[in-house]
């Protein structure tokens, strides 16, 4: 059975060369390409493809961000995450918003290809080197808080992280002061940079 894959990532050349070498490796067939978070749920809407394909790293709408909105729609959805900086924390939002597949961008077509069809059969495909950092991670802030601080570190404002994450905007404030005290900085700004330095986002 062939498997349609909607695959989105802002790097023109590697989302080509991936678009033509995956068919090649498996039984798959990407129906879309997409260049930014708007264009994937664009895509997602027009083609509900079995497996959603996201580089995290997009501009506007981040990878997480375009597979909270599509799970929070479509709980079942299968989607693969690829990114070129593999942090812990990131592997744990994406596996507590549902993703089934985290991999890095490095990764040969074959093994891509590989972790579709094992996400598209409904099971899961980590990177192991990822898995276990995030196995032996120090961590000291929460999930929302680092949530919060990934966020943060786009540039947005208070009300923006309140309605991108649907948290009150009291809510991101209190998150964002504890993630400050954890980190011993004096910014949001510094603490989501401190955060992204030890690999926590």
């Amino acid at each position: 059975m062939t498997i349609s894959v909607v695959l989105a990532d802002d790097e023109g050349l590697i989302r080509t060369a991936l678009a033509t070498l995956l068919p090649l490796e498996g039984d798959i067939d990407v129906v879309a390409e997409a260049a930014d978070g708007e264009e994937a749920l664009a895509a997602f809407g027009t083609h509900r493809p079995d497996v959603l394909v996201l580089d995290l790293e997009m501009p506007g709408m981040d990878g997480l961000a375009v597979a909270g909105s599509v799970l929070a729609e479509h709980p079942q959805q299968h989607i693969l995450m690829l990114t070129r900086h593999a942090r812990p924390g990131t592997l744990r939002s994406a596996l507590r918003l549902g993703v089934r597949g985290f991999l890095g961008k490095q990764s040969e077509p074959a093994v891509i290809a590989q972790a579709i069809g094992e996400v598209a059969a409904g099971g899961r495909y980590i990177d192991a080197t990822v898995s276990a950092q995030a196995l032996i991670d120090d961590c000291p802030l929460t999930d929302r808080e680092l949530d919060v601080l990934r966020v943060a570190s786009d540039g947005y404002s208070v009300a923006d992280i309140s309605r991108i994450l649907h948290l009150a905007q009291g809510t991101v404030r209190n998150y964002l002061s504890s993630a400050i005290g954890k980190t011993h900085t004096t910014t949001r700004h510094d603490a989501a940079r401190y955060a992204r330095e030890h690999g926590w986002i």
